[in-house]
Order: structure tokens, then sequence, then C-alpha cells
């Protein structure tokens, strides 16, 4: 098969960033033979590359002088029907909350506290993506991956994947190596919800659910990351931009000192976790404007594109608020997405 290129491709449709920038090649890879043909693909191989899914983590600031794979694979397979779980392999372009739902609707539970998130299933391995008290690593059995310059399958076992706080080996050894193709959950048939996140359950009180059901759950996420997080339709943005920092406990008891009122999470042993938002609001930054891009008003973890930022400038922002966290906590605050 013949690759099918569009050259000089305007990104912004492609990222909830929309900010501007312009590919140099563009391939749309939809089945296994456009997979083929990108592998043979010698510019793909050999110069500037990107393997981009839902566009959701990603911000430019510059013109992508290569060639952008948007990886469109679909597919869910039952592998393994079990009585009490189910194997099923996920093909990496599904949309990640089209398929929490289809799960539920399947009687398919242990993802619901993940609904909403937006990207495709291919990235959520990549940064274990995490919300409400849940990570994707801890129902992931295998993720299925291509290496780019062998064309070598590689399935890669829940301990191969090394998953950690927003991490995993496909950001750290194999970080542009290669292009996953699937993912395979496990999940459970019998519902057993996880509600003691605090937002989860005063929004179930507030409805008053007594009883929640998986759906229950993925209904109180969806509303309450929808109250608080922009549309990316409407407001440019890229959801969470900041992780939150973990330090250890003598500089968590220093800050807490300082600061009574800092959220903050046990995080393993001698380890704590802060939450980033927290910071960046009593820093005075939630709502700050800096040209086209601000802090959101609503989510102080949140950076937006109120409409014709560039790259840039959120950049600019982005690294404002961490000298400030900086300055006023001695604490270090990274970026979740990738800046290119």
């Amino acid at each position: 098969m013949t690759l099918l290129a569009q050259h000089d491709v305007a990104l912004a449709p492609f990222t909830t960033f929309g900010v501007p920038a312009q590919a140099r090649r563009l391939v749309h890879v939809s089945d296994e033979a456009a997979l083929a043909a990108l592998l043979d693909d010698d510019a793909f191989r050999h110069g500037p590359r990107l393997v981009l899914g839902g566009g959701s983590n990603v911000l430019f600031t510059r013109d992508f002088p290569g060639t952008v794979a948007r990886i469109e694979l679909k597919g869910i397979a039952v592998i393994d029907d079990q009585p009490d779980t189910v194997q099923v392999r996920v093909a990496a372009g599904e949309i990640w909350h089209d398929f929490v739902r289809s799960a539920l609707a399947r009687g398919w539970f242990g993802l619901e506290n993940l609904s909403l998130i937006p990207g495709t299933v291919g990235a959520s391995p990549v940064q274990n993506i995490g919300a409400y008290g849940t990570e994707a690593g801890e129902r992931i059995v295998q993720v299925d991956a291509v290496e780019i310059a062998t064309g070598t399958l590689h399935h890669f076992d829940h301990a191969g994947c090394r998953f950690g706080y927003r991490d995993s080996v496909f950001k750290r050894e194999w970080k542009d190596r290669l292009i996953i193709t699937a993912v395979h959950f496990r999940l459970d048939r019998h519902a057993s919800p996880r509600t003691g996140y605090g937002d989860i359950s005063r929004e179930l009180d507030a409805a008053g659910i007594v009883t929640p059901t998986p759906l229950d759950v993925s209904d109180a996420v969806c509303r309450i990351r929808a109250a608080k997080l922009p549309d990316p339709a409407r407001l440019g943005n890229a959801g969470s931009f900041f992780k939150n920092p973990v330090v250890t406990q003598a500089t968590a008891d220093r800050l807490h000192a300082a600061h009574p009122g800092l959220v903050s999470y046990p995080h393993g042993a001698g380890l704590v976790k802060l939450a980033a938002g927290w910071l960046i609001d009593h820093a005075g930054l939630k709502g700050l404007v800096r040209g086209q891009a601000a802090v959101h008003d609503r989510q102080a973890l949140v950076l937006v594109n109120r409409g014709g930022a560039s790259g840039e400038e959120v950049l600019a922002l982005a690294r404002h608020v961490q000298q400030t966290v900086r300055d006023r906590y001695d604490v270090e605050i990274e970026p979740e997405p990738i800046i290119l």
C-alpha cells in the first residue's frame, strides 16, 4: 500500500489546545495496511516524527518539521470472558470516554472513575491516566506496540509497563520508539464502585444516591468534570496542565505548618502528594490572563487558550506559574502535556 500523506497541514483541529501550528506531513493510520506502509516510510522512520492520538496532551509551540501520524485504529474484542472478570483488547484509536461508557453498558466495571477524560485509548498507558482515586494502570494487563525501527511487535505485560504516577516505560526507555496499537484491560463483572473520593461522595449525596451503581459514579464524575473543566470545543485546553508534586513527609510538614489549609494525600512510604491546583490558586494565579492565554478561573490546574493564543503564549504562562509556585512554596510543579 502506498502511504497517503497530506502536506503542510494545520494541526489545530487535531489538538484540544487549538493553537496554530502546521505539520510538514500528516498521515492517518486507520488500519493495518496503513500502519505497515507507515513503518516502511523512510521519512517517518528516520526523520522528525510524532505519533498523535486525540491531541489532548500536547502543546505545539512551533510548526512540526516532520511527519505526524494520527493513530485511528478501531475495535473492541473480548479476549477472555470469566464469571467474575472479562479481558478486552481495545484498539489504540478508540476514544477513551466512549470506551468507558461502552464498557459500563456491557456490564464491565472498574474504569468509571476515569469517565470524560479526553484522548484515545492508546494514550492511556503512556502517562497512566488517573482521576478520582483510580489509575488506568490498575486495569491494564497488556499493551501491544510495534517498534518503529524494526517493525517488531511487542507485548508489554502489566509489570513490563512499569506504571507510576503519570508515568510508564512508554515515557522513558521506549519514548518515541513505539506505536501503541492496542491496550488490554481486565474489568470486573460485579460492581464495586469507588466512592470514597471527596468530590464523588459529595456529588452522590447531593443527588440523593445512597447505593450508587458504577453508572451513577460515571455520571457523577462527568458532572464534576463538566463543572470544573472547560470544554475544549469552546475554550482550548489540555485538561490538567500540571502534575501534582510528590514531596517528602518533612517537606509536607513544613508546608502544612506555613499553610494549614494545604490539600495533600499520602503517596507511599515517606512521601506526600500535594494538590498542585491548591498551590496555584493560593499563589493568587487562578484567573490570571497573559495575552490570549489564561489560568482557568474555576480550576487553577488548567491553562486555556482564550481564542487565538499561540503555543508560545501558553508556554510563557506555564513558566510564570511554575516560577511563582517555586518562589512561594519552594516546590517544583511539572507540566503534564508534551511540549513541542
